[in-house]
């Protein structure tokens, strides 16, 4: 069994933000493939798509599995669900579950939840004591976590709930920062 497996939701129209965030550029580089570097050390990795999918499957690596969400624009949940799915018969112990509009979290954070990967474990980073994304699952939830997430919420209430919790904070390596306006992605450079 492999140690941990990649998914990366990228599926998001972004509303607030005036178009899907997985095609925004900073420095160049969209943020779905920044957000893929900071899960090279995960294997495989599968990325959820859904509002601009044709676009956002034609930028990955051929090493990267596009998962379509056919319900991507009810929120977050079916876009972990679909996730969760296409993971399902692949034998690892535990998953990164990433955001693609988290330009500052790189792979040491990935790298620093990835240690933990069990079948049992949950964990997510936290940024001074905050809890944040990304998020590592054992694969003994994944059945629970895809009948709990709905909505935009995704697992955040079923994650709330769960006394074994792990916070690893990773504050010392990123920030933490979504990006959910333009005024929010980080000035060239950084």
């Amino acid at each position: 069994m492999a140690e941990c497996a990649g998914l990366l939701l990228a599926a998001g129209a972004g509303r607030r933000f005036g178009g899907p965030k997985a095609l925004v550029e900073v420095d160049g580089e969209p943020l779905v493939l920044r957000s893929l570097r900071a899960l090279a050390g995960c294997s495989p990795v599968h990325v959820v798509t859904g509002a601009a999918s044709a676009a956002v499957s034609g930028l990955l690596p051929s090493s990267v599995a596009a998962v379509y969400a056919p319900e991507w624009a009810s929120g977050m949940g079916a876009s972990l669900r679909a996730g969760l799915a296409s993971l399902s018969t692949v034998d690892v112990a535990a998953v990164v579950v990433h955001l693609v509009d988290l330009p500052g979290v790189g792979g040491e954070v990935v790298a620093r939840l990835a240690a933990l990967a069990s079948p049992d474990v949950v964990a997510r980073a936290a940024y001074g004591g905050v809890p944040g994304h990304p998020v590592l699952l054992g694969r003994n939830h994944w059945a629970a976590v895809a009948a709990a997430v709905s909505g935009d919420a995704g697992a955040r209430h079923w994650l709330a709930a769960r006394e074994d919790l792990r916070l690893v904070e990773c504050g010392d390596l990123a920030n933490g920062r979504d990006v959910d306006r333009p005024e929010d992605l980080p000035r060239p450079g950084l």
